[in-house]
């Protein structure tokens, strides 16, 4: 047991004794994780600075593969099996040790909520707190919240496979939230063995598309299985290559066929025979294909060689839609150096990067913590039963953030497990203590009281495993399947479906045991009691609607495409889609979308603007759903008017009647607004849409065809306030009367008010009135006796003197009937021609 680690031990120990907690640093493969706990338990006696007394001691690993690999090979170092002394409890299996007790992080959560003092416990070990697990972050903020309130003599260690340990003491000591804390947690730092990692840039020839969603290009998979190959050829040893997925190492397996080294494929659904077998030293050459799971937090003995296909998967969220998957990112640059630091645990080694030393510099430094990007539903209820609604006093090195927050609360109410403040409820607590997603809680117990115990629990149990590689839409082919099936995935979900079952038996001692219905029945309820949102409701044409309102479209050839319900079980929305993609679901019947969607379903009046005129109607809806709609013949008059308004609003004032006059109407008060400016009000399309209330006479109108006979021009009176309406005459008159005594409009769509008007009427005028109180003179339009333009002027006066004699000229021989006189300011003006010679 000669372990770097080792050495560090009673520094260790000096700083439990002194500030009661500390963070390890220590690279993988130092005996963090094994060494560490077997000398805070007090095992091991060859270790100076030992307590002199046994501790019991609580290890947390993130992910349930590290945990049984860490109590195995504790077991192992002390020569027994595991369940004496050391021993491991995961989510479906416990193996309980007298003294060092590995569990996932997911367990120490529920145990904190039973039993928050952890009576007899002396030592918590956080593993991997690097990695910024959610369930790891929430547990040591319980653990700090325990350890000043019940436990004073509780220690903690937060251990870390990186030196960023500042933020960790930090929390630790009492300083991020209180900002007055007795200052950092002591730091005990362990040097690995440092054996040198040759670094070779390997990207592929042609770039590949980069990933979207949960798909990886075939190009890179192809270039990563042949870089393999080369590292096979190039270096001695085993090789460990990491890819984003099952998937994709299911597919680089695939192409690895015919390789000389056995290949192995480690991911957190890999069977116990599996992962056992890449734990132990091999006589044969292997090609160790895996996910971040071996990252830190298991040794793979035999590597010399790494192949890192740069990608990573992330949680992602849409809060909006209630919709959560996976997607695939560029791993980070602290994360890419864990992954080639595998290569050297036990000698020199090399890493193949599948990507070039340029793109690794625009890399993100770290991994974003999962508080960030996940669904915290869970995280809410367990703060709320932890009595602390909000998170705001837990010792969280990132905040939740308040989006995700929110939705999380409107989701516990709606199911129950919160009140209206946020605190938990006894229903809610029930659920927190199912060791489940909320929303399968709920499932389990409400699902149970209808469809049975057994078969409830087989349900979520299905939903709680991510399906196997290849499986169909069919949830339910799905469930058939797991019942006869041997494989990992069907032996993963029996040990849940009886751990949810023994979880269900101890909050009811009596649930109903017979199943009522079928399977899709059975299965049908159950899920959409898990996911009400997602009960969705056929489309016209294609595709389903949810309830919720977001869009549901089934891949190609689907045998679900014709259900004209289903409920929803799994699907994420591809960037820049409008409708989610279904990744697996149930055919149900309306009565259960009823049943599960309760909470959604409304009866309401609608009357609104649709398809060009007003639509009243009394709809009964699950959520945007909508079952049964029927005409409204008597709506109420407010919103009949708030209907018209808004069509008024999307298709524009050419709803309404624009007469000569109206139209007239509008450009005089668009005159005194652009000239005299306020209080005179703007007419433009948006602003008299914006005011349509104010001048329209609305009251009496049912419908499209009653805009259409509104008087306009009558309507826009009303629209300046009334001093100026009472001046509106003077300002801007609609006629002026000309010397000859005819009354001519004045025409104010152009830049200036234009009178036009024939000659001879205006013999004797020498300056047209100017408008606007004085402000703007009018253009003035002569016209010919046939009504065509002679001239233009501003200034009648000199027209009369300057301009007039040319006009004479050229149109009295033209219009021998009507008067040229000399001086036409002294003529009589008229409107007639002189009658015919005969």
């Amino acid at each position: 047991m000669a372990l770097p680690v080792r050495h560090v031990v009673p520094r260790l120990h000096a700083a439990l004794a002194g500030a009661g907690a500390a963070v390890l640093a220590a690279p993988p493969g130092t005996g963090k994780t094994t060494l560490v706990p077997l000398a805070l338990a007090g095992v091991l006696p060859e270790l100076p600075g030992g307590p002199d007394r046994l501790h019991r001691v609580i290890v947390a690993e993130p992910r349930r593969l590290a945990a049984r690999a860490a109590a195995r090979r504790m077991a192992w170092l002390l020569g027994e099996p595991v369940g004496r002394r050391v021993g491991f409890t995961v989510r479906g299996e416990r193996r309980p040790g007298s003294l060092i007790e590995v569990v996932t992080t997911g367990v120490l959560l529920q145990r904190l909520q039973r039993e928050p003092e952890l009576d007899g416990v002396g030592v918590v070990l956080l593993d991997e707190c690097h990695e910024r697990h959610l369930d790891a972050d929430t547990a040591l903020a319980f653990l700090l919240d325990s350890r000043a309130a019940l436990r004073p003599d509780l220690r903690l260690v937060a251990a870390s496979a990186t030196a960023d340990t500042g933020p960790w003491a930090g929390l630790l000591g009492g300083e991020p939230r209180a900002g007055s804390g007795p200052g950092p947690a002591p730091v005990v730092a362990a040097e690995g063995v440092a054996h040198p990692v040759d670094v070779v840039w390997a990207p592929p020839a042609r770039p590949p598309r980069p990933p979207h969603g949960m798909h990886v290009d075939p190009v890179l998979l192809g270039h990563v299985a042949a870089t393999v190959r080369r590292a096979l050829t190039e270096r001695d040893g085993d090789v460990l290559c990491f890819l984003p997925g099952v998937g994709e190492i299911a597919k680089v397996a695939g192409a690895l066929s015919g390789v000389e080294a056995q290949v192995l494929q480690v991911h957190g659904q890999a069977s116990a025979a599996v992962q056992d077998a890449v734990l132990r030293p091999a006589e044969r050459r292997r090609v160790v294909l895996a996910t971040s799971v071996a990252e830190s937090s298991l040794t793979v003995p035999g590597v010399r060689a790494v192949v890192d296909s740069g990608l990573a998967r992330e949680p992602r969220t849409d809060h909006a839609r209630g919709l959560s998957s996976l997607t695939t990112v560029r791993a980070s640059r602290a994360a890419a150096d864990q992954r080639a630091g595998r290569a050297g645990r036990e000698a020199p080694g090399t890493v193949y990067r599948c990507w070039s030393e340029a793109e690794h510099a625009r890399l993100p430094e770290r991994p974003r913590p999962e508080i960030a990007l996940a669904d915290l539903t869970g995280f809410a209820l367990q703060a709320a039963c932890w009595g602390d609604p909000d998170a705001t006093g837990l010792a969280l090195l990132d905040p939740p953030p308040p989006a995700a927050m929110r939705a999380a609360g409107e989701t516990l109410r709606a199911i129950g497990a919160v009140d209206s403040a946020g605190r938990a409820t006894p229903r809610g607590r029930r659920m927190a203590r199912v060791g489940a997603h909320p929303r399968l809680a709920r499932a389990l117990l409400d699902g149970a009281a209808r469809v049975g115990a057994r078969p409830a629990a087989e349900v979520v149990a299905l939903l709680s495993e991510r399906p196997p590689p290849g499986a169909g839409d069919d949830l339910t082919a799905l469930w058939r399947s797991a019942r006869r099936g041997g494989d990992g995935h069907a032996a993963r979900w029996r040990a849940e479906a009886r751990r949810l079952e023994d979880a269900l038996r101890d909050l009811d001692p009596a649930p109903p045991t017979r199943p009522v219905g079928g399977d899709d029945a059975v299965a049908g309820v159950v899920v959409a009691l898990a996911f009400p949102e997602r009960v969705a409701r056929a489309r016209r044409g294609s595709g389903h609607l949810m309830v919720s309102g977001t869009g549901a479209v089934l891949s190609d050839g689907s045998s679900l495409a014709a259900a004209p319900w289903l409920a929803v079980a799994v699907a994420d929305r591809p960037a820049g889609s409008a409708s989610a993609r279904v990744r697996q679901a149930v055919v149900i019947d309306e009565d259960t979308a009823r049943l599960a969607a309760a909470s959604l379903h409304s009866t309401a009046d609608e009357v609104g603007w649709a398809d060009g005129d007003v639509i009243a109607r009394r709809v009964e809806r699950l959520g945007a759903v909508e079952l049964f709609a029927a005409p409204l013949r008597d709506p109420d008059p407010a919103l009949v008017t708030a209907a018209l308004l808004d069509g008024l609003r999307k298709e524009g004032p050419s709803l309404l009647t624009w007469t000569r006059d109206a139209t007239a109407m509008r450009e005089r008060l668009a005159f005194c607004h652009a000239v005299i400016g306020e209080p005179w009000p703007a007419v433009d399309d948006a602003a008299l849409l914006d005011r349509a209330a104010d001048w329209l006479p609305l009251a009496a109108a049912r419908r499209r065809a009653d805009l259409e006979r509104i008087d306009v021009a009558a309507a826009l009176r009303r629209l300046p306030p009334w001093e100026c309406a009472a001046r509106l005459d003077d300002l801007a008159p609609e006629r002026v009367t000309v010397p000859s005594g005819s009354r001519v409009r004045v025409d104010y769509s152009g830049e200036r008010p234009v009178l036009a008007v024939k000659l001879q009427e205006l013999f004797g005028w020498d300056a047209a009135p100017r408008l606007a109180g004085g402000r703007v003179p009018m253009v003035v339009h002569l016209l010919s006796p046939a009504g065509r333009p002679a001239a233009v002027t501003a200034d009648l006066a000199s027209f009369w003197r300057d301009g007039y004699r040319g006009v004479r000229a050229e149109l009295r021989g033209r219009y021998p009937r009507h008067p040229w006189p000399e001086d036409p300011t002294t003529a009589q003006p008229t409107r007639r021609a002189a009658p015919r010679r005969r």
